[in-house]
């Protein structure tokens, strides 16, 4: 198992000021990252055409807890409420290319939603993008800063399947550097 670089993030790297882009052009992020910052469509597509299908997922966590204030003022929810927290790396090549986060409330795991219970090592791009109720939300842009003092660029967003929300965050690797993004 691939040591995760998620140890040098924490729950509280997550609860930081995000940025809703509201211009493409706009992000002061480089452009080496703009273009998997911005691309509204499947990570889990373009990771796996970079990778030549050598991509896995890699559960971290998932746990039942608290999100953090930002998470739940994005999901419209109590900061005190339980939700489905579930943190994966996006793995390439061998390389821990991603860190996703997810925040599922509970009220979302109901009816076929339930199934996002059980993914295991499945990668959620590819139940919510064969989700025909699937709606996305303004893609937010931040800097989160992990332990060493280094800062990495993430973006996340909301989905509503069958109009029940989730949030996720996806946090870009220093490996992700060496990879070309592809669109199809």
């Amino acid at each position: 198992m691939i040591v995760p670089i998620p140890a040098a993030l924490n729950q509280n790297s997550f609860d930081v000021r995000w940025y809703t882009l509201r211009r493409p052009a706009a992000p002061d992020a480089p452009n080496i990252w703009r273009k998997w910052l911005l691309d509204r469509g499947s990570l889990t597509q373009h990771l796996l055409q970079a990778s030549n299908g050598d991509f896995k997922v890699e559960v971290v966590r998932q746990i039942w807890g608290r999100p953090t204030r930002s998470e739940a003022l994005a999901l419209g929810i109590s900061p005190r409420q339980i939700a489905l927290i579930r943190e994966v790396q996006l793995v390439g090549l061998g390389q821990p290319w991603v860190f996703a986060r997810t925040i599922i409330p509970a009220t979302t795991l109901t009816g076929k939603q339930r199934e996002l219970n059980f993914l295991g090592n499945r990668s959620l791009g590819t139940v919510l993008f064969r989700d025909p109720t699937m709606r996305r939300g303004a893609l937010q842009i931040s800097r989160l800063k992990i332990r060493s003092g280094e800062t990495v660029w993430a973006r996340r967003s909301m989905f509503k399947l069958a109009n029940k929300p989730l949030l996720v965050a996806e946090v870009f690797l220093p490996a992700l550097q060496q990879v070309n993004y592809r669109k199809k």
